[in-house]
């Protein structure tokens, strides 16, 4: 999976097209998604997953932390769908309740890194001068680090737990939005609309608002769909190493780890979480190609 060049994705400026215009834009471009099969499968798996999440305590035939010693490590039955493991919890429920924590984790971080990053980028580009020289210069410093060792270094500081791991997931996600926004900038501000609006007396805080973020905000949904992806593996990641979601919260990753130890005897333990987590990474992933090539400008167009 590629990430869209920076910029790249951003519609034309100089086309206020009318309302009709834009609805036949709109049209076209969810006939070029729908068109897209992996890229509905995507859609559908994350659905799904979403639904999964919202509605959990409807869904989950028991308490996802309700132990019984007498029902541990049983194989998938007509009782425990998905089997339970090594405490007797069933698994089937704990992987309807572990959505919440993958989805949280995955909305949470890269929703702070793109309002975060997205901001400091477009403040950077349009300032220039030194408030671009420092702000990149402390975007490089995150780039820096190894993604998952910075990750680990954040989540030790401020101890586990699902705020602080989506706290250490989000700063990584940040310098990526960052120069998204500050490349994107950087390209249209020196356009025409921008300078004569401008020119007429436009304020600052209005040229940002109504000329510049329309033209890469398309560009920052691409790059939100595809890092949600990869928020997901960190999430597993650092829940794998103890130093995400916490017992007896269900995680997915948790429940692999917890599993690891008993991959002979009852290898459904760590296996059934593995094949979600593997879902939910293929369904974004999917899904953001598709959102990519629709607001591609280089893709095929409806006659």
């Amino acid at each position: 999976m590629s990430l869209p060049e920076p910029g790249s994705s951003a519609p034309s400026p100089q086309a206020s097209a009318p309302s009709g215009g834009a609805h036949e834009a709109r049209r076209k471009a969810l006939r070029r998604f729908f068109g897209n099969k992996l890229g509905v499968a995507g859609a559908v798996i994350v659905v799904g997953f979403i639904l999964m999440a919202i509605f959990a305590p409807y869904l989950a035939p028991f308490d996802p932390a309700e132990q019984s010693l007498l029902n541990r490590r049983q194989a998938p039955n007509a009782t425990y769908w998905l089997g339970t493991d090594e405490f007797g919890r069933d698994i089937l429920s704990r992987i309807i309740y572990g959505a919440r924590v993958s989805l949280g984790v995955a909305l949470g971080s890269v929703g702070i890194g793109l309002i975060v990053g997205s901001t400091a980028g477009a403040i950077a580009g349009y300032v220039g001068g030194a408030v671009d020289t420092l702000v990149m210069r402390v975007m490089d410093l995150l780039l820096a680090f190894p993604y998952l060792l910075l990750a680990i270094v954040i989540v030790s500081a401020l101890g586990p737990g699902m705020t602080n791991t989506i706290i250490a997931i989000a700063v990584w996600t940040v310098p990526a939005f960052a120069r998204v926004a500050r490349s994107a900038v950087l390209q249209i501000k020196e356009r025409d609309f921008v300078v004569a609006a401008l020119a007429l007396g436009a304020k600052e805080q209005r040229v940002m608002r109504v000329h510049l973020l329309p033209n890469f905000g398309a560009t920052l949904v691409v790059y939100a769909s595809l890092y949600l992806a990869y928020a997901i593996l960190m999430e597993s990641a650092l829940s794998f190493l103890g130093l995400g979601v916490q017992p007896p919260r269900a995680s997915w990753a948790g429940m692999i780890s917890n599993g690891r130890n008993y991959l002979t005897a009852a290898p459904h333990i760590a296996t059934i979480p593995g094949v979600a987590i593997a879902l939910a990474v293929l369904g974004f992933n999917l899904l953001g190609d598709a959102i990519r090539d629709v607001y591609d400008p280089r893709a095929t167009r409806d006659g």
